[in-house]
């Protein structure tokens, strides 16, 4: 899908991002946004003959699953934000690598992308809280995004090289949604939380050729944890697996 939407401005803007709480933040903020604004949601629409037609002075992408081609970085200044204190944290899955870390918050670094993947130099920083579930993070994450995007268009601030040492997180497989033993009650809420989120494998415990999923968890006391369940069977590829 993409979607122009006209405010008084000579320049050009772009989001591409792919996931519901983005695009809905999206639509609350962009009318009140200077410029010419392209709502860009699949991976097939950011091509460079469109980038080259629009002419976008800058291209944001608050969750984008895709690597941008190398010509379309040249192309338009394109800014993407990352939920960790950059350089701590690069890679990827970086909401649930932090909370299996124990951090309770963190901040949003918006930066200039360049081929190496989160090395790119920062324009600015937001801290956010890690509190709730996934979805309620990312929602959250999603209106602090927006308000970032707003400083960069009117004030079109210099990207300054980020400073430390980098730390890497590596993306997460659905298989390590698996609940792992030996977890404290607080722990198993927050492996159930950080998973709980829209196109997100849930937390889940295997028991013969079922799988039961956890969501919408909630501690009860320093003993016990509530949580919905749905129980599946396991497609026969994973049970040929064992």
């Amino acid at each position: 899908m993409v979607e122009v939407i006209l405010i008084e401005n000579e320049k050009n803007y772009i989001v591409a991002t792919v996931q519901s709480w983005n695009v809905d933040a999206f639509y609350q903020h962009v009318r009140n946004w200077p410029g010419k604004w392209t709502l860009i949601s699949n991976e097939q629409e950011l091509s460079e003959r469109k980038i080259k037609n629009i002419k976008p002075r800058y291209i944001f992408f608050p969750h984008w699953s895709w690597r941008v081609p190398d010509e379309i970085l040249q192309i338009s200044e394109c800014v993407c934000f990352h939920m960790t204190n950059l350089p701590y944290g690069r890679g990827g899955s970086p909401l649930q690598n932090l909370i299996v870390r124990g951090h309770d918050s963190t901040y949003i670094s918006a930066l200039k992308m360049v081929s190496d993947l989160d090395s790119g130099p920062i324009y600015l920083k937001k801290p956010l809280k890690l509190i709730g579930n996934a979805q309620e993070i990312y929602k959250n994450s999603a209106e602090i995004i927006c308000q970032m995007i707003e400083n960069i268009v009117s004030e079109e601030p210099e990207a300054k090289p980020q400073k430390g040492k980098p730390l890497y997180f590596t993306r997460r497989t659905p298989q390590e949604s698996l609940l792992p033993i030996s977890l404290s009650i607080r722990e198993i809420y927050d492996y159930i939380r950080m998973l709980d989120a829209d196109n997100y494998p849930r937390a889940f415990i295997e028991y013969g050729d079922m799988k039961i999923e956890f969501f919408n968890a909630s501690i009860e006391s320093e003993e016990s944890i509530s949580a919905k369940v749905e129980i599946k069977l396991k497609k026969n590829s994973e049970i040929e697996k064992k």
